[in-house]
């Protein structure tokens, strides 16, 4: 029995993971891709497989996956490049149906420069990558984040040099007054991110961006299992059934 069904099990539910097909998005220099992969398919027990930045469509998936790395080498800016891949547009209109898509690290930049949300990712204000496990508060109990409790301090990953989160203050303000801030940074603020945001979402509550590795922690043996909670609460909430065990 895997992590997910334990977790299932004592949870006493039982989550209809065929239902989804998840497209976990590879772009030249992403280095979570995998790591993505594995988490949602073979930790999750979910459908999911990679689907190459230059493919035109992404029918028959149900939500979309954004991994961490560096595409495109970074040039210009942290995922400027991606914002015009061939697969961008269909990544825009999965969210704009309603359905997951979540980016983590190099993700979350990409998925504000498609503009599905708000703000900026810039240099760590320390102008040094920095790599460790972070601590962090659940903000909120919404789509990705039910199965946690509301201002749970869980630990994950973090690995960035560019992860300092900006916006206009009006932006800041809708965040706030939304409830989209779905995790800030606990016990230290690790790149001068505004507000100590480490994770929004867009007001809808379908996109999740986020600079930590949810990804990396779904299982004991990696040092922690804290971002199981993220993927379950995916399948949970964007899953049409949920049968009792």
């Amino acid at each position: 029995m895997n992590d997910f069904l334990r977790y299932a099990q004592n949870q006493n539910v039982h989550f209809c993971t065929t239902i989804m097909k998840f497209a976990v998005i590879q772009f030249p220099g992403s280095n979570c891709d995998f790591d993505l992969l594995w988490a949602i398919r073979d930790i999750m027990n979910a459908d999911a497989e990679f689907v190459w930045h230059d493919e035109s469509s992404l029918e028959g998936f149900d939500g979309v996956l954004i991994p961490g790395g560096f595409s495109y080498g970074d040039y210009l800016r942290c995922g400027a490049i991606s914002a015009f891949a061939n697969i961008a547009p269909e990544i825009k209109r999965l969210a704009n149906e309603g359905k997951p898509v979540f980016g983590t690290c190099n993700g979350f930049q990409i998925l504000c420069e498609l503009g599905l949300l708000p703000g900026a990712l810039i240099r760590n204000d320390s102008l040094k990558f920095v790599s460790k496990w972070q601590s962090l508060r659940v903000n909120n109990t919404k789509k990705f984040t039910s199965e946690y409790a509301e201002n749970e301090v869980i630990s994950l990953p973090i690995a960035h040099g560019e992860g300092q989160y900006i916006a206009t203050p009006e932006e800041l303000a809708s965040l706030k007054a939304n409830n989209q801030i779905a995790f800030t940074y606990e016990n230290g603020n690790p790149n001068g991110s505004a507000q100590n945001i480490a994770g929004i979402t867009n007001a809808r509550g379908n996109v999740l961006g986020m600079m930590p590795h949810p990804e990396r922690a779904v299982e004991d043996l990696l040092g922690g299992s804290d971002g199981q909670k993220l993927f379950a609460s995916v399948l949970k909430n964007f899953v049409i059934q949920e049968v009792n065990a």
